[in-house]
């Protein structure tokens, strides 16, 4: 190997994995792409009122952007899913799936006109296929899968994806899509809420809550996550639906207050975050309330 290839391979921060992929849809067999870790790849950042781990750019590698390797996407029919769900899609699912195929390539393409999934991904790439798993967790059933959740989760990464190009190609509107996708994502968490405890769709198939990768903050995030969501995206041009909306909030971050002490899955941070949404929904009632 020459010295030219030994730095190209030290500089890389993905390869494909060997690791045979069999599409549920259309039989194509691939191989996904996976980040590398160690090497100081990802150097570790702030954290978000989302949850989101942010990451400094390393003088070595730059920026590195560990969601967009995440999702499984066939790079023929464009199924995509979570890894452990790719394989669980029921059979009603398949032929969904396969009769939505041009339509989604179609609606895939509308907002990134050139991904191409058998290539190495950059950040379209990594929009494109939370989008598709967003999209094609509309194929599984309630039963087992906890599809709502995940179009939740899935919701919240596409929009920090589309912040993330924002920020590399200002001025095409990915602010108004990341926008979109948390009001998408406000959606889907509090409809998760509303179905589990309807008995309608449990939450049991979701392992792993993030809702980043660096850390689960298991279902105590999930009612975070629900409550700041609709503070931030919820109902806002009427008052009265306004005021109800934040009612709900403050009732799902209340559970968490009788949740126990901080923990491994608690940690002080997350507690910190709580209790100041906390006290920022109390503070808007408050002021609606002597309006």
């Amino acid at each position: 190997m020459s010295k030219k290839e030994v730095e190209e391979k030290e500089l890389k921060v993905s390869f494909f994995s060997k690791k045979e992929y069999t599409c549920p849809v259309c039989r194509e067999v691939f191989h996904k792409e996976e980040l590398l870790s160690g090497g100081g790849r990802l150097i570790a950042g702030t954290l978000t009122l989302e949850l989101h781990r942010l990451y400094e750019p390393s003088v070595k590698y730059g920026k590195v952007y560990p969601l967009i390797y995440q999702a499984v996407v066939c790079p023929e029919c464009w199924f995509a899913s979570m890894e452990a769900d790719f394989d669980q899609l029921p059979p009603v699912g398949i032929e969904r799936a396969m009769l939505d195929q041009a339509r989604r390539k179609a609606d895939t393409r509308l907002l990134f006109p050139h991904v191409d999934f058998t290539e190495p991904r950059g950040l379209a790439e990594g929009a494109a296929s939370q989008y598709l798993v967003l999209r094609c967790y509309g194929f599984y059933d309630t039963k087992h899968i906890s599809p709502t959740i995940k179009q939740g989760l899935t919701s919240l990464r596409t929009a920090w994806i589309f912040d993330d190009l924002d920020k590399s190609f200002p001025g095409q509107h990915y602010d108004w899509l990341a926008t979109l996708f948390r009001k998408k994502a406000q959606y889907f968490y509090n409809e998760a809420l509303i179905r589990e405890q309807s008995g309608i769709e449990a939450m049991s198939g979701l392992k792993f809550y993030g809702p980043d990768l660096d850390k689960n903050y298991a279902y105590e995030g999930m009612l975070y996550l629900c409550a700041y969501l609709r503070y931030k995206y919820g109902p806002s041009h009427n008052a009265e639906e306004r005021k109800s909306s934040l009612e709900d909030a403050r009732r799902i971050i209340a559970k968490l207050f009788g949740m126990g002490r901080k923990s491994k899955d608690k940690p002080g941070a997350f507690l910190d975050l709580v209790r100041k949404l906390y006290d920022t929904i109390n503070k808007e009632l408050g002021t609606a309330a002597d309006a």
